[in-house]
């Protein structure tokens, strides 16, 4: 079953992504990686286990949405790297969150404390 729900247009469809996909894009800015990597990296944010049968579903579901590319790096593994498609719905989610976190000046200087 699709984690995400199915809506027209590339933004509309990022936007419908749930955390845990977002989560995958967020961690797949930082540089490509394959599955197993990207399951630590989770695990280590969520704090426990995350399954096979969670993980790579998701991860062919952003394939699919074009959010994500897949490569093949041998026989057994595969690498996933963000798309622009993808990069621009990581940029949309954070810039929606801090229009509505940066309220007031005090608000946007925690936010400016955070990227220093």
């Amino acid at each position: 079953m699709s984690e995400a729900q199915t809506v027209t247009g590339k933004q509309g469809i990022a936007r419908e992504l749930t955390a845990f996909q977002h989560n995958i894009l967020v961690i797949l800015a930082k540089e490509p990686m394959y599955g197993l990597a990207i399951k630590r990296e989770l695990e280590e944010y969520y704090g426990t286990e995350v399954n096979h049968g969670r993980l790579y579903p998701n991860l062919d579901e952003l394939v699919g949405l074009g959010l994500i590319d897949k490569s093949e790096l041998d026989k057994r593994t595969n690498q996933y790297e963000l798309t622009d498609d993808g990069y621009a719905a990581v940029m949309d989610q954070v810039e929606w969150t801090l229009e509505n976190i940066a309220t007031d000046e005090e608000r946007a200087d925690d936010v400016r404390a955070i990227l220093e």
